[in-house]
């Protein structure tokens, strides 16, 4: 399997969590603390960090620290994860595209 393929993969994992689509969806408006992602989600503290542990595994999100507070961690959205999903998703629409024409032209043709 390639790397690609494994990328896609990871990020479909980390993505079929409803509400780890939901940190991606906050995420995707701006960088957030990890209370802040908890509270707008209505999860406890531990259970957001298991969400956000395995969204940082798949790649989908990197943390950072402030200059004024070492203990505060932000994360934020990573684009490469996303982009390798809409390179396989443009690539299995084509795939389908084709198959779908050439079922079409069958058709026309036995008609």
């Amino acid at each position: 399997m390639s790397a690609a393929v494994q990328a896609v993969d990871r990020t479909l994992a980390a993505l079929a969590d409803p509400t780890r689509r939901g940190v991606v969806e906050l995420l995707a408006r701006r960088p957030r603390p990890a209370g802040e992602l908890a509270r707008e989600l209505d999860v406890s503290p531990p259970s957001m960090s298991r969400h956000l542990r395995a969204l940082r595994e798949s790649g989908l999100v990197e943390e950072s620290h402030p200059e004024f507070d070492a203990r505060v961690r932000i994360y934020a959205l990573r684009p490469e994860p996303m982009v390798h999903l809409l390179r396989w998703l443009e690539e299995s629409e084509r795939l389908w595209s084709e198959q779908l024409a050439a079922f079409k032209a069958h058709v026309e043709k036995g008609a």
